[in-house]
């Protein structure tokens, strides 16, 4: 997927206050670039104009770049609703919600700090698919509403449907969470994976279970509740005492869905009571089918062992 990515030849656009960032944002055109000087621009910024797969649109700065918000009890930071852009090194800090997406796709997110959120940190919501995020750290997120302060979220819980998409399953799908380090002091699962999503990539992550609430039935590093997920070469650490109980979880929260994720090669210091991969197979809603979990993933200290179902070989 990350070949669709061109990089703009000229055209770049420098801004040093928040005023400029908007205009330069409100403004851009495939092949653009936005070079953002170092300092805090506070606002809320929204994105809806899309570049192309030849022709991006990046915004970049310096983790010396602060996009502030100025509270985290309302408001997304950086709201995402355009296609085809590159946005690197940033740190986005102190909304209600870090980085929202919607109906976005073809996007990279790049080496950013996302902290001093009131709920989620990312959110790839209504229909946001084929996006990466990588090389980038999240923290202190859920300051606001424990329960919903999720490092990354991958579409809306189903009971959000009507919400967000008709009531139709949220396809946030073929999104890819690569190298990235979350937690601690995430209130929420690290990544939360929502039914109605197919296909995604987590790989090359590192997961830190200290700040983990237990709010909302957040006890794992990952709830996955989609379909098709590929989970590998995480790994996961739980040094201190805290609420979790499983390492990775999986989940049916609606009828369909729960289904045939594969795990290989994670690494699991779970140090906790539950397992190291607990599949969920039954609940209220319908069964989780089709689950892998493979005998190359590594579990220490899961009290009740690696996984509860047959490891693949």
């Amino acid at each position: 997927m990350n070949t669709v990515f061109g990089s703009p030849k000229n055209n770049i656009i420098t801004v040093s206050n928040s005023a400029e960032l908007k205009q330069a944002l409100a403004n851009a055109k495939p092949g653009q670039e936005i070079e953002i000087k170092d300092g805090i621009y506070i606002g809320n910024f929204i994105i809806s104009g899309s570049g192309t797969s030849d022709r991006p649109i990046i915004l970049r700065g310096s983790r010396n770049v602060i996009l502030d918000g100025a509270t985290n009890q309302t408001g997304y930071v950086l709201y995402l609703k355009a296609n085809y852009w590159i946005i690197k090194g940033i740190t986005i800090k102190n909304g209600l919600k870090g980085l929202v997406t919607e109906n976005a796709n073809h996007n990279m997110i790049d080496g950013i700090l996302v902290t001093q959120i009131g709920e989620e940190a990312v959110h790839f919501r209504k229909f946001s698919s084929h996006n990466i995020i990588q090389n980038s750290e999240i923290s202190y997120t859920g300051l606001k509403t424990p329960d919903y302060g999720e490092g990354i979220y991958i579409g809306s819980a189903v009971s959000n449907w009507p919400k967000y998409t008709n009531s139709e399953p949220d396809k946030c799908d073929s999104n890819q969470v690569l190298n990235n380090k979350i937690g601690p002091f995430v209130s929420a699962e690290c990544i939360d994976i929502k039914e109605g999503t197919t296909g995604g990539l987590i790989k090359g992550n590192t997961f830190e279970a200290q700040g983990i609430t237990g709010a909302n039935s957040a006890d794992s590093w990952m709830d996955v509740k989609g379909n098709f997920y590929r989970i590998e070469n995480n790994i996961g650490n739980n040094t201190l005492p805290s609420v979790l109980n499983d390492g990775f979880q999986v989940n049916c929260a609606a009828a369909g869905w729960g289904n045939n994720n594969e795990f290989m090669s994670n690494i699991c210091n779970v140090n906790a009571a539950g397992f190291g991969i607990s599949i969920r197979l039954k609940s209220s809603k319908g069964e989780a089918t089709g689950n892998k979990v493979y005998n190359n993933n590594k579990v220490v200290n899961a009290a009740k062992g690696i996984t509860n179902i047959l490891i693949t070989k």
